[in-house]
């Protein structure tokens, strides 16, 4: 990868972030052009080659940023209140973040199931890094007397990511997914969650 695409204004390397994010959501690795995604960021292709030596280095560099962005997201949302306002929080800064890169959630749904041999150790290498830093988060913060008697919080948890990995996916699989739909959706799971699992 060329430094110099760490040297343009922020507002032009956003633009071809989101746009190399929004082609691949959409099509996939093996079916997402370079030409498509230069068009796309309004650069033209040799430029982009400038930037990324090929398409396998501009999608690892986009599965890093997004995995830099989450661990961020997880520092800010900070302490205060139990376990689920704790979810709360992150979910609504979630919401903001995929504002902001609307495809970005798609993107790494569908990089879970990517399974073009040229990526599959340098995904996995990404996903090693990464992989329950959520799940480390919440489970550190979770004070047990807050849960029913009994309960395998870390089952818990678990259970709580995948619905709403589920939930992400079947929202993202609209053709124009409804981010307002989406936050009341998980407002209304965790609602559930915390009847069921607060004592």
């Amino acid at each position: 990868m060329n430094d110099a695409f760490f040297s343009l204004p922020e507002e032009k390397r956003d633009k071809i972030i989101k746009s190399a994010l929004r082609v691949f959501a959409r099509n996939g690795y093996k079916k997402s052009p370079m030409n498509e995604i230069a068009s796309e960021a309004g650069i033209s292709k040799s430029l982009l080659f400038y930037y990324f030596r090929n398409k396998k280095e501009l999608y690892l560099y986009l599965a890093g940023y997004c995995a830099r962005l989450n661990e961020e997201l997880l520092q800010d949302i900070g302490c205060e209140g139990g376990f689920f306002d704790m979810l709360e929080t992150g979910l609504r800064m979630r919401i903001e973040q995929m504002r902001q890169y609307p495809e970005m959630a798609l993107f790494e749904m569908k990089g879970y199931f990517e399974n073009a041999p040229e990526l599959k150790e340098d995904i996995k290498r990404i996903e090693d890094m990464h992989s329950g830093d959520a799940i480390k988060f919440h489970m550190m913060r979770a004070d047990p007397s807050e849960f029913i008697e009994g309960l395998d919080i870390e089952m818990m948890y678990r259970t709580i990511y995948y619905a709403a990995v589920g939930f992400l996916w079947e929202i993202m699989s609209e053709k124009k997914p409804d981010l307002d739909r989406m936050e009341q959706g998980y407002l209304n799971l965790i609602d559930h969650w915390r009847k069921i699992y607060l004592r």
